[in-house]
């Protein structure tokens, strides 16, 4: 009960930024253009700008960002084949490989360039490469980063993709890119899941293509967020040889569970269900109607866990608080940003695929 008390208000708050966000876009279609999850970030960032006291509901917000975001996730795994997320995810992996890369060198570079603190350079970087906050949580005690540096490193990726949501899709529409390259994009170009998610929702919602992007781009960017596992255990391996140098006698453990993001197993296990029913039901008309009724709202349910989300998001995102923080880690966040977003549209154009 008393984790309920503690969530409750934040969930809550969270579910009334998301009713009118999803209602406004449904009986106004004109509203189309910007898209229910947008407008659930937007609303959120003017509401937390007006919050004086966040306390009671900073644990049930933290809990929709999160949890609720994951199990939308998951949700989306019903109603798509195995077949397809092998498929695209070994069509994008070399964009991801080049995404991931890129991001990491430059926030290398400009760590020495700016001379900034090291590990907010580090979680700037793998935040940036890899999937935002998710790397951030699982990166922070694996460098020993104290909770300062990972709201900084937060908040600056949080910056970068609430403006990836609000652009990315129309960029997308001028440079004339296919439903697949806009799915690809949004799944590496995009630093955290909330994003590519509403990013990708919001080109569904332009180009009335019933969900297929925002599918796309989740399978795109799970395959790009596995790359936590390798990346952290380095990171653990480099500090384990920093410490044996310099005689600390600290050790720094690692474990697979804590690193290894459980909801993708979770949607790969969706995505099983869905391809055993199919089967099953291959040669049964009426069974399989059924069981795509069931998946169609499972999706949609997804949808509104996302509009819930990205309310929680926005609320999560403080601009004035962030740019008086520090020019630095903005500007590091800004060009890993570029960077990846420019590699993963030369890449397509590469590989045919734009």
């Amino acid at each position: 009960m008393k984790v309920i008390r503690e969530h409750i208000l934040g969930i809550l708050l969270c579910l009334l930024i998301a009713v009118p966000s999803w209602l406004v876009v449904l009986f106004f279609p004109a509203l189309e253009v910007i898209g229910a999850p947008v407008i659930a970030i937007i609303l959120g960032m003017i509401i937390t700008l007006f919050m004086k006291n966040k306390a009671p509901f900073a644990k049930g917000i933290t809990f929709t960002s999160k949890k609720i975001l994951q199990y939308a996730v998951i949700l989306l795994g019903f109603g798509l084949n195995l077949a397809t997320i092998g498929e695209v995810g070994l069509t994008s992996l070399p964009i991801i490989i080049s995404t991931i890369a890129t991001s990491l060198i430059i926030s290398f570079i400009m760590y020495k360039l700016l001379k900034m603190p090291s590990k907010t350079a580090t979680l700037i970087g793998v935040g940036s490469s890899i999937c935002g906050g998710s790397a951030i949580a699982a990166t922070a005690p694996v460098i020993d980063a104290d909770d300062e540096e990972i709201a900084q490193s937060i908040s600056v990726i949080f910056l970068f993709n609430v403006i990836a949501a609000l652009v990315f899709p129309t960029l997308g529409g001028l440079l004339g890119m296919t439903n697949e390259g806009f799915g690809l994009f949004a799944g590496t170009a995009v630093n955290d899941t909330s994003s590519v998610t509403a990013a990708a929702s919001t080109w569904d919602t332009l180009h009335g293509t019933n969900g297929m992007v925002l599918e796309y781009a989740t399978i795109v960017k799970l395959t790009r967020t596995l790359a936590i596992i390798p990346i952290t255990l380095v990171l653990a391996f480099v500090r384990m040889r920093r410490e044996k140098k310099t005689n600390t006698g600290s050790q720094t453990k690692v474990s697979l569970k804590q690193i290894f993001p459980m909801f993708i197993l979770y949607f790969v296990l969706a995505s099983v269900i869905t391809t055993i029913v199919t089967a099953l039901l291959a040669n049964n008309a009426e069974g399989l109607s059924t069981a795509n009724s069931i998946f169609g709202f499972l999706k949609q349910l997804s949808k509104f866990f996302i509009v819930m989300a990205m309310g929680a998001i926005g609320l999560n995102t403080n601009i004035v608080k962030l740019v008086k923080s520090g020019g630095k880690p903005i500007l590091l966040g800004f060009t890993c940003w570029i960077a990846i977003t420019a590699v993963s549209i030369v890449m397509q154009h590469m590989l045919g695929i734009f």
